[in-house]
């Protein structure tokens, strides 16, 4: 669960660099949710993962993390369209 978090935060990464580009923002409505199903899926690994390998599943989460925040702070900058 780990490494398919993680994997899905660099996906999201990515398409939040995307997401960045003027007049390419409306790419946020979608991303947060898609952020969101990868944060839920690295708490599911924090809870069925042994304590001693948990650091991809934590990793994932932060990551996940970063980008719903940073998408909601793009989304209000520019007024949920641009």
């Amino acid at each position: 669960m780990g490494l398919i978090s993680l994997l899905w935060g660099v996906v999201a990464l990515l398409w939040m660099i995307l997401a960045l580009i003027p007049f390419l923002g409306w790419g946020n409505w979608f991303l947060i949710p898609f952020a969101a199903v990868g944060a839920i899926i690295a708490a599911i690994g924090i809870l069925f993962t042994h304590p001693s390998k948990r650091g991809r599943a934590w990793a994932g989460l932060v990551l996940n993390g970063i980008v719903v925040v940073v998408g909601i702070f793009r989304l209000g900058l520019g007024g949920g369209v641009i």
